[in-house]
């Protein structure tokens, strides 16, 4: 996968789903631990809140093993036609904690999951069950010693970004509520800015990868300021034309 970011747009619709958890990363890992898979085509941050239909009988059973268990699954990234066992030994996900679930009369389900600490993937366990067990490593960020003016200089470029950012979509959309807030930490900002950003599924799984949270802020500060001038410009022109035959005039004799 290419870290292209050809198509990035702000997702107003991530900002009013829920502000970033402070549960970012928080996972005891075994040198191997394994966890039941869902391999789908989008990738999930940590701290990040994804809403998932559940409506295959394989991950039905998944969820109801989870759920019984008190346990997590892990999503990983799949792209659509891709073989779910095709998927290379270093490949990183994230963890899903399950916050919500709603069963339907069908036997689907509807749930809410968070994401906490990533992973990476060592290989595939043989069981018994109809869907994936992966044998995982966990997945940390790599110390930055010496570097922490930098980072915090940084991380607050990317939030003051984020926040003219989001409020221009906000303005375009006519939409009054606040911002969520985003989290002190560098690390923990990187992973919320990135799930606000419409991005390709090989950029988000790029910056899931980096275990720099300098990259990963320096790759969303580049993303952001590529879309600022252009939303600001649409704000604009959405304001004018609200204030259109009501703001003030001139008129000429």
């Amino acid at each position: 996968m290419s870290p292209g970011h050809k198509t990035v747009r702000f997702n107003r619709r991530a900002v009013a789903l829920a502000a970033p958890s402070r549960r970012t990363g928080m996972v005891a890992w075994e040198v191997t631990s394994s966890i039941p898979l869902f391999p789908l085509p989008l990738v999930l941050f940590p701290g990040a809140v994804q809403a998932l239909h559940i409506f295959e009988p394989r991950y039905r059973r998944m969820l109801a093993d989870c759920l019984a268990a008190h346990r997590p699954f892990g999503v990983i990234c799949v792209l659509p036609g891709q073989s779910e066992r095709a998927l290379p030994p270093g490949t990183v996900g994230c963890l899903a904690h399950i916050e919500s679930s709603q069963i339907l009369s069908d036997g689907r389900s509807n749930i809410m999951v968070l994401g906490e600490g990533r992973f990476s993937l060592v290989g595939y366990a043989e069981t018994d069950t109809p869907y994936l067990t992966a044998l995982v490593e966990g997945f940390e960020d790599s110390p930055e010693a010496g570097e922490e003016a930098g980072l915090a200089a940084l991380a607050g470029e990317v939030s003051t970004l984020f926040a003219r950012a989001g409020q221009a979509a906000r303005q375009i959309q006519d939409e009054s509520a606040p911002l969520p807030e985003l989290p002190l930490d560098p690390g923990a900002l990187s992973f919320a800015v990135a799930q606000y950003l419409d991005l390709e599924l090989d950029a988000r799984q790029h910056l899931l990868t980096l275990q720099s949270p300098q990259a990963r802020l320096s790759r969303l500060r580049a993303m952001l300021a590529s879309l600022i001038e252009g939303l600001e410009a649409r704000a604009a022109v959405h304001a004018g034309a609200k204030r259109n035959g009501h703001g003030p005039h001139t008129t000429s004799a």
